[in-house]
């Protein structure tokens, strides 16, 4: 692979980042700090007797400073607009984001979070989560279609060549484990029609903004009947209908995958409508996501997410892909 996608620190290296980090906190500088998860960045637990706090380290080679600073202004603008989403906190010198010089001349980047009380749902939940989830994706999208950018506001691209291609963010899904070359051709073609689909749903701006891109039930917490956001980490412009699919991501091979995503459909129309394209668009949607996970599952293959989906992943693509071009039903499930 020629696209670096892995933070190789260790959790000690990461540790150690984290305690200098905190220095420029006065409040944190004896804090406890423990390594909540690591996938696309490290999250640690800070906790303090005035409370506690996240605190995420970003790994190299993925966002400049300018365009985490970007993804702190929308968090301030959604605050504001009353969603409960996670807020930075400034430090001493009201300085918002920490640069971490490391011992070979490269650095990392870390944000401090004020903590987000809240239970994680589950896809083991009633599938009714998914009208929540749904809902909630529809009150971003909105505020996303009129929300005012900052003039230096600049977010990743997820369009189809930066999803997809062997050049994309995530890397080449060729690379992934247990895919023979023999399959490479059926999602070559499910790319290629996919391709021209969504050339011709094109871009406008009712169609293709400000997304949050990883917005599944584990990056929604539920606090006393209040719904948060977290993990805006991969924000950044890509179809709005992207976030359904991202809604089911690493489970569209789920035997109720069908029934989520019914759901979300009906929580999103609650609060927006979905006409005729954008509902005939979907399975594009679903299929591309798909594939753009294979590239980050190759890439990733160290990431305890990426073990955690067993031998099988190929195969359910491939799959996954030859009901695309059937068109039959949507690609996913069983």
């Amino acid at each position: 692979m020629s696209i670096k996608q892995y933070d190789t620190l260790s959790n000690d290296a990461i540790l150690q980042l984290a305690h200098q980090a905190l220095q420029a906190y006065p409040a944190c500088r004896h804090a406890g700090v423990k390594l909540l998860c690591r996938s696309e960045n490290a999250t640690l637990t800070v906790t303090t007797p005035q409370g506690r706090y996240a605190l995420r380290i970003h790994r190299g080679d993925y966002h400049a400073k300018q365009d985490i600073e970007s993804e702190l202004h929308w968090l301030d603008a959604l605050q504001a607009d009353g969603i409960c989403v996670p807020v930075a906190v400034s430090d001493a010198q009201g300085q918002r984001i920490q640069t971490l010089p490391l011992a070979d001349g490269g650095e990392r980047y870390a944000v401090l979070f004020h903590w987000i009380e809240g239970d994680m749902l589950t896809d083991a939940v009633d599938p009714a989560a998914f009208r929540q989830l749904g809902r909630i994706t529809a009150q971003l999208h909105h505020h996303s279609r009129r929300w005012q950018k900052p003039q230096s506001f600049r977010r990743i691209v997820w369009d189809h060549h930066s999803m997809v291609s062997p050049a994309g963010h995530w890397g080449d899904w060729r690379d992934v484990a247990g895919l023979a070359p023999s399959q490479h051709g059926v999602i070559e073609e499910t790319l290629a029609h996919v391709g021209r689909e969504m050339a011709a749903f094109g871009q406008s701006a009712d169609r293709y903004g400000l997304i949050h891109a990883d917005l599944r039930l584990t990056n929604l917490l539920v606090h006393k009947g209040e719904t948060r956001v977290i993990d805006f980490d991969d924000c950044g412009m890509g179809w709005y209908l992207h976030d359904l699919a991202a809604a089911i991501s690493f489970v569209e091979h789920h035997p109720s995958a069908p029934q989520w995503v019914e759901n979300w459909l009906n929580g999103y129309e609650q609060v927006a409508h979905l006409g005729d394209e954008e509902r005939a668009i979907i399975p594009s949607m679903l299929i591309q996501r798909r594939i753009q996970l294979t590239a980050w599952v190759a890439s990733h293959s160290e990431t305890e997410m990426a073990r955690s989906l067993g031998d099988g992943w190929a195969d359910d693509t491939v799959r996954l892909c030859r009901r695309y071009l059937e068109g039959s039903s949507l690609p996913i499930g069983v």
